[in-house]
């Protein structure tokens, strides 16, 4: 498999998706037609307009995508593609259009297979085994909270350290405490902004100047940074 799983698509001040498309330009090497886009997580904005502005984000790095809902046929579209990306935007309503769709089980496949895949926020945590560590509202029942499960652990994009003195509610840490003690054999990573995982070759690392903190039940949390071993998380 080929992963690329970024906890969001733009850091403050920056550009929509600029601070990794230099990533994704070594991500794809030569592999740069027949993109599929999946932009099934919008929810206020249309998919035009989604497709539209990664197109204009990656046109400096001469990647274009083409948006799944341009087709007839999306199974055959997803047998199809080259490279699949899907974007952020409500977890909830991702996994909710991939199972009307019915096209969950075949992007996995595609995806086991060698099809390099590039997420970000959404698109990250659907390669999870679960969306249960999404941080988005359920606006939308899926028919069950089951995802591609391409990688064994969880994925918490987003991750914020910070709490407000003025606010009396749980912190991020609090609410992956709450879900490990209740499946402690799952681990959790806390991507915060502007960092990606990074799968290939069997081997898992994390991209960006910023740590990744490593939950499980009943141990530390951990901090890694981008020179520390990953590959525990794979076991």
């Amino acid at each position: 498999m080929k992963l690329l799983l970024l906890s969001n698509s733009t850091n403050v001040g920056e550009r929509y998706l600029e601070f990794s498309k230099y990533q994704v330009q070594s991500f794809l090497e030569d592999e740069k037609s027949n993109i599929l886009f999946i932009p099934y997580a919008a929810v206020t904005f249309s998919y035009d307009e989604y497709e539209n502005k990664v197109n204009e984000a990656w046109k400096s790095i001469h990647v274009k995508v083409q948006s799944i809902h341009h087709f007839s046929d999306v199974e055959e579209a997803v047998k199809n593609a080259d490279v699949i990306v899907v974007g952020g935007g409500n977890t909830w309503q991702l996994v909710r259009k991939l199972q009307q769709k019915k096209v969950l089980s075949l992007i996995r496949e595609k995806v086991s297979m060698g099809t390099p895949y590039i997420g970000w926020s959404a698109g990250s945590n659907i390669v999870c085994p679960t969306l249960r560590t999404t941080n988005d509202m359920p606006i939308i029942e899926p028919e069950n909270f089951q995802t591609l499960n391409l990688i064994p652990f969880q994925i918490n994009p987003h991750y914020l350290d910070v709490h407000p003195s003025d606010f009396g509610g749980e912190t991020r840490e609090q609410r992956i405490m709450e879900f490990i003690h209740l499946n402690p054999n799952v681990y959790v990573v806390g991507l915060r902004e502007g960092t990606i995982l990074h799968y290939e070759n069997k081997k898992l690392r994390l991209i960006g100047e910023k740590t990744a903190r490593i939950f499980i039940h009943n141990q530390p949390i951990r901090e890694l940074d981008s020179s520390e071993d990953f590959n525990f998380l794979l076991t």
